[in-house]
């Protein structure tokens, strides 16, 4: 009796350790990826505390991305690691969003890490595994609870590539499966309540067969995640914004009708100097929040002002960032009040 007792209270102490959030798990997400934040404090764009500021508009969620070992150390672990203890100290639920790469992965590029170069399959497997459990790990340990995993960034070509690539009718499929499969277990191992997403980019691009083939080859998810920016004309093919939200909207009716599980805006993106931005992000809260297994939407590095770059920019030529949600003078614009706005019941 005495060893249960002292069981018990071991698994009461360590419950009460985590961070208590805002909202409560599973309620309609307003959040914002926040993942350039300390290298921007870094370089004094800010002179108050951005989240807390979020946090009284009414954010209720932050989605920081991680890396496996880019050469800035920006969005690194040990950066990821800062951010989120500020994040969840502020009541905040949290997404982790991890690339499986040093740096940005998405349709474009699913680049190895360099550490990773030379392995197998096999051996590919253990270590998507093992840094799975790493990230997780060390946020258990710090007594946070993320709510939201990602088992990579804008996968609809797979990740990993060559050994989890995958096109519509070819590919490695079993491989690219196995891959996001082995991340979900490895995420349930440390946080069995975690809602593991699996992302992909455009919204309002039906994809039914990668969903088939991904399910059909054995890989897994709790919730599918999207992203949105439909504003970017010249990656839509002229589609106007108006055509984009319905677009999106009917394909997250859609997937949540043929998949059973919520949906998740992972990402959104205005055009922050365009008059029509405040119009657009209108548009499509009002169309999301009356979906009712839409889970919620994260603006994506919406504290972006000024015509700031990351230090990742500077070497490859990249411009400035134009979708930030700040205004010039370094606070949130009316397009960022709109995500905001109570969810109606």
């Amino acid at each position: 009796m005495k060893r249960f007792l002292f069981i018990a209270a071991a698994a009461l102490l360590l419950t009460s350790c985590y961070y208590k959030t805002d909202s409560p798990r599973g309620s309609w997400a307003k959040g914002c990826d926040l993942s350039w934040l300390s290298e921007m404090e870094h370089d004094s764009m800010f002179r108050y505390d951005c989240i807390d500021s979020l946090r009284s508009m009414g954010m209720n969620a932050v989605r920081l991305r991680v890396w496996v070992n880019h050469s800035t150390g920006w969005s690194n672990k040990d950066d990821m690691l800062l951010l989120a203890k500020r994040a969840a100290k502020a009541g905040q639920r949290i997404m982790i969003d991890i690339h499986y790469s040093d740096f940005f992965a998405d349709p474009h590029r699913q680049d190895i890490p360099m550490a990773w170069r030379e392995y197998d399959y096999p051996t590919m497997l253990e270590a998507v595994r093992e840094h799975t459990m790493d990230i997780l790990g060390t946020l258990k340990e710090e007594g946070i609870r993320p709510e939201w995993v990602q088992i990579g960034n804008e996968t609809p070509n797979g990740m990993l590539w060559p050994l989890g690539k995958v096109e519509r009718d070819k590919g490695n499929w079993d491989q690219y499966a196995g891959l996001t499969a082995m991340g979900y277990d490895a995420a349930k191992e440390i946080f069995p309540d975690i809602q593991v997403i699996v992302h992909v980019d455009n919204a309002y691009e039906q994809r039914d067969w990668f969903w088939q083939a991904l399910k059909e080859h054995g890989g897994k998810w709790d919730m599918i995640g999207l992203s949105h920016y439909p504003m970017m004309s010249a990656w839509n093919g002229g589609k106007s914004w108006q055509e984009m939200n319905q677009l999106a909207e009917e394909n997250i009716r859609r997937l949540i009708g043929q998949w059973h599980c919520p949906v998740m805006i992972a990402e959104v993106g205005m055009f922050a100097n365009n008059e029509e931005s405040v119009q657009v992000m209108t548009d499509f809260i009002g169309r999301i929040q009356a979906i009712d297994s839409c889970a919620g939407i994260f603006y994506w590095e919406p504290e972006v002002y000024g015509g700031w770059r990351p230090a990742e920019y500077i070497p490859l030529g990249w411009g400035s960032y134009d979708m930030g949600a700040f205004t010039k003078d370094g606070g949130p614009s009316e397009v960022l009040k709109q995500l905001f706005i109570d969810k109606p019941e």
